[in-house]
């Protein structure tokens, strides 16, 4: 069920330009353990939503932002290493990444902010009321605590490699445009410049 208007009490901040599109890079801040060997995998939290669900409440948002002319952010959340993970520790290992990354997801953002699986490596978060700046500020943390997951296997402690691109959404944009910009804008490899609709920082 959407959220009311209500539950978004915070003043956002001044709008950036509705094309602005940001990608933040991968980085491997190192911090607390997510131990494969010795430590079960979290279950996926209850508010991380499915793809059919996820496309529903962003679909409910763009309609919110459209009728109140207000600002609606989107990250695309990619475990770059995911592929690999698979490949040389078996599917376990790769599930029990994606599972502290929901995790660590759902805990980051607001109550009515709302994370979801888009593709198999990719994790979508919609962030009402937030435009490009404040979502570069807001992907810049949550890149930080997804940085302090490390999964152990055969010994050793690596930290996930992940990147995050931000997109903002302007009238005309439907879900599936708002969510292309932002796996396009993390897709970038290099900076377009300041007034550019895409660039990596």
């Amino acid at each position: 069920m959407a959220a009311s208007d209500s539950e978004h009490p915070h003043s956002p901040p001044p709008a950036a330009p509705p094309w602005a599109t940001h990608a933040l890079p991968p980085s491997r801040t190192q911090d607390p353990p997510a131990h494969a060997a010795d430590a079960p995998a979290p279950r996926a939290p209850h508010d991380c939503l499915t793809a059919p669900a996820l496309d529903e409440r962003l679909r409910e948002e763009i309609a919110r932002a459209a009728r109140h002319g207000s600002a609606l952010g989107c990250l695309l959340v990619e475990i770059e290493d995911l592929p690999r993970i698979e490949r040389a520790h078996g599917p376990e290992l790769s599930a029990q990444a994606l599972a502290h990354v929901g995790l660590a997801l759902c805990r980051e953002f607001r109550s009515f902010d709302r994370v979801g699986r888009a593709a198999e490596d990719e994790f979508v978060v919609v962030l009402p009321g937030v435009d490009a700046a404040r979502g570069e500020v807001v992907a810049r943390r949550a890149l930080a605590r997804l940085h302090a997951i490390k999964i152990e296997a055969q010994g050793q402690r690596r930290a996930l490699r992940v990147s995050i691109g931000i997109a903002a959404w302007r009238d005309g944009l439907s879900a599936e445009q708002l969510v292309e910009r932002a796996r396009e804008a993390n897709a970038r490899e290099t900076s377009l410049g300041s007034a550019a609709d895409a660039l990596r920082l």
